[in-house]
């Protein structure tokens, strides 16, 4: 994508839906429910700098092409005039492996309105793209991991959270949510 295609949008939303949920570092001017079509919340994406290393990835959550499900989350409205900076700091943060790909997408807010949300979704052709793993291998893996952000279960833990307090339901990751916590439990 082009950088100038991003500074055209006005307002600017950005689609959450990870860990921009609960972490956004953004500024922020308006939050709502939305939905984006074409693609799913998927614990498909190795983490070798936030959750995980190299030795020992940890699993993040990714937009992974698929018009079946949906993705339940949030659109950020970015406060007018920080749009710049917003989009500096995303990249930075996402955009660190370059994993994900940064794109400009068709959402639409709870009330219908069809909004352009920009979305980091992932490179299917990355090394570190790994959609075959079972919910049990991610649950093993997740409960494991520790990157420079911290440990994989908070990240699953926080989403997981976050998406209850708004009423989004996503039983994979509940599932998941909890196979953690009783893993965790009983290694320690």
């Amino acid at each position: 994508m082009t950088e100038d295609k991003v500074f055209e949008q006005d307002p600017l939303w950005v689609f959450g839906f990870a860990s921009l949920l609960w972490l956004p570092g953004l500024p922020i001017a308006e939050s709502r429910l939305a939905t984006l079509p074409g693609f799913a919340r998927s614990f498909c994406m190795a983490s070798i700098h936030h959750r995980g290393t190299v030795a020992a990835p940890g699993l993040v959550l990714a937009l992974d092409s698929d018009d079946a499900t949906p993705c339940e989350g949030l659109a950020l409205r970015v406060e007018a005039g920080a749009e710049e900076n917003t989009i500096a700091y995303l990249r930075e943060r996402e955009l660190v492996s370059s994993a994900y790909v940064e794109r400009l997408l068709p959402a639409h807010l709870r009330d219908g309105t069809k909004i352009t949300t920009l979305a980091y979704v992932v490179d299917r052709n990355h090394t570190q793209y790994v959609p075959h793993f079972s919910l049990e291998e991610q649950a093993l893996i997740i409960s494991k991991a520790i990157g420079g952000r911290g440990p994989n279960t908070e990240y699953l833990w926080n989403t997981a959270d976050r998406l209850k307090d708004l009423n989004l339901s996503d039983p994979d990751l509940e599932w998941l949510s909890d196979r953690v916590r009783t893993l965790v439990k009983n290694t320690a």
